[in-house]
């Protein structure tokens, strides 16, 4: 007797406002248990649990399990920044404790750092800076003798952000 194939069925609907973070969550889940993670806490509450400056500096890549069985602690792959990567080196049980007291329980055994370049998560926008006629041209006399032209050119855009900075 054969059966016949299924036709994939109609998504359920909730017949309520969802937000985009629940819409998300299943998207989001698999793609965290591709990196290591159970859960998206670690991500979203970083901030809340990594000591100062990590914190900032540092996200969590992944984590990796050992093989085998038991639970012996993961180890954390964090991306840093390029100035603070030995010092998180050397701090990574200091990272490791934080995390494991966030949580309540022996998560993290060791903490390495990814190969993975790191990016900020929230970047501040620079705001594009009108100069003032009279600011250009006071940084522009201020220049006027250099001789290089892209030397007078950098120097004349400094000259333009310290002098429109100050109050008159």
């Amino acid at each position: 007797m054969a059966s016949k194939p299924k036709e994939p069925s109609e998504p359920r609907r909730l017949n309520r406002t969802v937000g985009v973070g629940e819409a998300l969550s299943g998207v989001l889940d698999s793609a965290l248990k591709k990196r290591g993670f159970a859960t998206k806490d670690i991500l979203t509450h970083w901030a809340a649990m990594a000591p100062k400056p990590y914190d900032l500096v540092a996200v969590p890549d992944r984590l990796q399990w050992p093989r085998g069985a038991g639970h012996e602690g993961a180890t954390l792959y964090l991306r840093c920044s390029q100035g603070h990567a030995l010092a998180l080196s050397h701090e990574g049980p200091l990272v490791a404790a934080a995390v494991n007291r966030y949580f309540g329980y022996f998560l993290v055994r060791e903490v390495r750092l990814s190969i993975e370049p790191f990016r900020p998560r929230s970047v501040a926008k620079t705001e594009a800076r009108v100069t003032l006629p009279e600011v250009a041209q006071h940084a522009g006399d201020a220049v006027a003798e250099v001789g290089d032209p892209a030397l007078k050119d950098a120097l004349k855009g400094l000259g333009e952000a310290v002098f429109g900075q100050r109050k008159h």
